[in-house]
């Protein structure tokens, strides 16, 4: 079987580390709403791989994160005046019944970031011991100008990154390349002790830490939407290499986008049906036939 590797931007033969066993990291939601159609389509292309590397005889081990602590889910719960915890539990349970309805199976684990923050905490102190990281304020830093192969994914230079950020330089940030991997608490936000102060995980390395639990420091295949090579999965390669000096992922997958009126579909542009809805119309079979057509 050949696979699109998008760390070198070809078709490559798929050779497990393992023979007969395939280990596989999936990007998965944050759980504050219902997911939309373009949501839907990682997790139905990768269903699609896992089954059929299991049909033709390999011992797949899928993960599939939840991201349960994060600024939307922490705006949702003040809007509705819960914990981030209800509202995570809440959408966890219907992007389960989504899935289904979708004939998706569920991932071997499941893992939520709040539930992995000694883990977490771990990979950050590895990668700080590695003279990789600068703290201002309870705030940790990855130092992107101390990991020599930055943009390797994404093949993108850090000069014209750099010169190209938009972002504003956050005070203590060194550079705009640089993210975070603890931040320091702020009033009202959840929470967690650390050699830092209190504070919470930044995005990035919740994926690393638990994709190193569950499938070891290397995996096979690392997917997600192309939304996530920069600077998600850019990121992940950093500070997982960083801490253990071995290949995170050996094949990078990535799945384009559902476009609608030629913008890419987002909650944040207004222009997606959810699920939940498309399923009082269609038989989500359907949805699922014409996503992989």
């Amino acid at each position: 079987m050949k696979i699109f590797n998008t760390a070198t931007r070809k078709k490559e033969k798929l050779i497990p580390l393992v023979p007969g066993e395939v280990k596989i990291y999936s990007c998965g939601p944050t759980v504050y709403n219902y997911f939309h159609i373009g949501n839907s389509r990682p997790f139905i292309i990768f269903d699609i791989l896992r089954r059929y590397l299991e049909y033709r005889g390999n011992k797949v081990t899928f993960v599939q994160n939840f991201t349960d602590v994060d600024d939307k889910i922490i705006k949702r719960a003040k809007e509705e005046g819960v914990s981030e915890k209800e509202i995570a539990d809440k959408y966890i349970e219907e992007y389960f019944k989504d899935t289904e309805a979708l004939g998706i199976k569920r991932a071997d684990y499941h893992p939520r970031v709040t539930e992995h923050i000694p883990e977490i905490i771990q990979l950050i102190r590895r990668i700080e011991e590695n003279g990789l990281t600068y703290t201002v304020e309870g705030n940790v830093y990855f130092d992107t100008s101390k990991f020599s192969d930055y943009g390797k994914l994404s093949k993108q230079n850090l000069e014209e990154l750099e010169a190209g950020a938009r972002v504003d330089l956050e005070e203590g940030k060194r550079n705009p390349m640089d993210f975070v991997l603890w931040k320091r608490q702020k009033e009202g936000e959840p929470a967690w002790e650390s050699p830092w102060g209190l504070g919470r995980p930044g995005w990035h390395i919740e994926c690393s830490a638990m994709s190193m639990k569950y499938l070891g420091e290397t995996i096979d295949i690392h997917s997600g939407g192309q939304d996530l090579i920069f600077p998600h999965h850019e990121n992940e390669v950093a500070q997982s290499e960083g801490a253990t000096g071995k290949p995170f992922s050996r094949y990078w997958m990535h799945n384009g986008f559902i476009n609608i009126n030629n913008e890419k579909m987002s909650k944040s542009l207004g222009n997606f049906f959810t699920v939940r809805d498309i399923s009082k119309l269609y038989d989500l079979e359907v949805v699922r036939l014409f996503m992989i057509s």
